[in-house]
């Protein structure tokens, strides 16, 4: 009750909320409402203005532009949520060890991150997706390499803070073990924060997979991903500008969503933001 009256409390939270689930429904339900096949050319048909049969028109080779938009949504938003996954199934358990046991292990990961974590996000990024080569899996394994270490870095600093205080320190004494006391007692210290990060870093994560599907080093044609649709449209900025509006507004709702979620999240949960 008290989270339904803070997000009424929040209308931008509500809005984000909103936008999200549309984009969700459309990702989950997207194959059966689209009017056409997102991988069909049809060369006589190539840059139509919208109407029934194609409700945002048709690009260069004469694809439905609004069956790709919703196709692209399942590609574009399963592979963040996979990132997301991927990230703090690697980084909660680096910062939870890392942070409790202390000593030679936290010394080891911690270099091993602050080495990762000295080079700009970017350039790593990049530098590994040109490595692997140009794929959707190739471009999941790129940005995983660079994100996890923040949540390695957050967990850490909770868990340095948390395993002082008396609470843990009795457990301790009363002769819990380890994993007793992470799990029972640290681990839903750090979750709050965990999903402030997660809900900020979505809309992170999905602008770098558009960026690097845009460069030519994330999903590869004719695959109907956001970013690869507006690297399509280039060409046709000046004739046909809408082949780049409309990915581009769906790449700017899901990223607006996301940050809006991720404020009510943090006003809710944070207690020192209340």
């Amino acid at each position: 009750m008290n989270t339904w009256h803070s997000i009424r409390q929040s209308p931008m939270t509500a809005l984000g909320i909103a936008l999200l689930t549309l984009l969700v429904f459309l990702t989950l339900f997207g194959p059966w409402i689209v009017p056409n096949d997102p991988l069909t050319v049809q060369m006589s048909e190539r840059l139509q203005p919208p109407s029934w049969q194609y409700p945002f028109g048709t690009d260069h080779l004469g694809r439905c532009l609004f069956s790709r938009l919703v196709e692209g949504a399942q590609i574009t938003l399963g592979l963040a949520a996979v990132v997301i996954v991927t990230v703090a199934v690697i980084g909660i358990p680096v910062g939870l060890l890392s942070g409790y046991v202390g000593g030679r292990l936290d010394t080891i990961l911690m270099r091993i991150v602050d080495g990762a974590g000295a080079l700009p996000e970017f350039v790593v990024a990049i530098s590994v997706a040109g490595f692997l080569g140009p794929n959707l899996t190739n471009l999941l394994l790129s940005i995983v390499a660079i994100k996890w270490m923040g949540y390695a870095r957050v967990v850490r600093s909770i868990v340095l803070s948390e395993r002082e205080k008396e609470y843990v320190l009795a457990a301790r004494v009363a002769g819990g073990s380890a994993w007793t006391v992470m799990r029972r007692h640290l681990i839903p210290q750090i979750l709050s924060p965990v999903f402030v990060l997660a809900a900020l870093d979505i809309g992170k994560i999905i602008m770098l997979i558009a960026m690097f599907s845009f460069l030519g080093l994330g999903a590869q044609p004719p695959t109907p991903e956001w970013g690869a649709m507006l690297n399509d449209g280039r060409p046709y900025f000046q004739t046909v500008p809408e082949l780049m509006i409309y990915p581009g507004m769906a790449i700017l709702l899901v990223v607006i969503s996301c940050n809006l979620i991720a404020d009510g999240l943090r006003d809710r949960l944070d207690v020192r933001s209340r």
